[in-house]
């Protein structure tokens, strides 16, 4: 399985609405529940009005359509990060999942998941 690194930089933010959301940016997640709303987008766009953000976050995603038959991708990923320590933040599209991991950790992230035999995509 093929992953491929997020170029940039990116944070995840918590909105009081969604006004001072960019929708013409080319990268973001936004997630609404009836508790909050939520942004992942590149840290050079996050909004000015916020109630709370993180930055420092890198990311990843399963390349390829991912049929929502398969089973485990996820879980398996997680898994191997989890048993070296690394914490991870996920989102979702219709076609693939993106992992985030904190900055410090990225590079370590990449080994691990190499050494388990995902190929990495610059």
């Amino acid at each position: 399985m093929k992953l491929k690194k997020i170029p940039y930089d990116l944070t995840v933010c918590k909105l009081s609405d969604s006004v001072q959301i960019d929708l013409s940016k080319d990268f973001y997640f936004i997630g609404k529940t009836d508790e909050e709303l939520s942004l992942v987008c590149k840290t050079e766009d996050v909004p000015s009005i916020l109630l709370e953000r993180d930055d420092g976050w890198k990311g990843f995603r399963i390349q390829g359509v991912l049929d929502f038959s398969l089973i485990g991708i996820l879980s398996k990923l997680s898994g191997i990060l989890a048993e070296n320590n690394i914490g991870i933040f996920a989102v979702s599209t219709f076609n693939t999942d993106y992992i985030l991991v904190k900055s410090e950790n990225f590079e370590k992230a990449m080994l691990v998941l190499e050494k388990a035999g995902y190929e990495i995509e610059v």
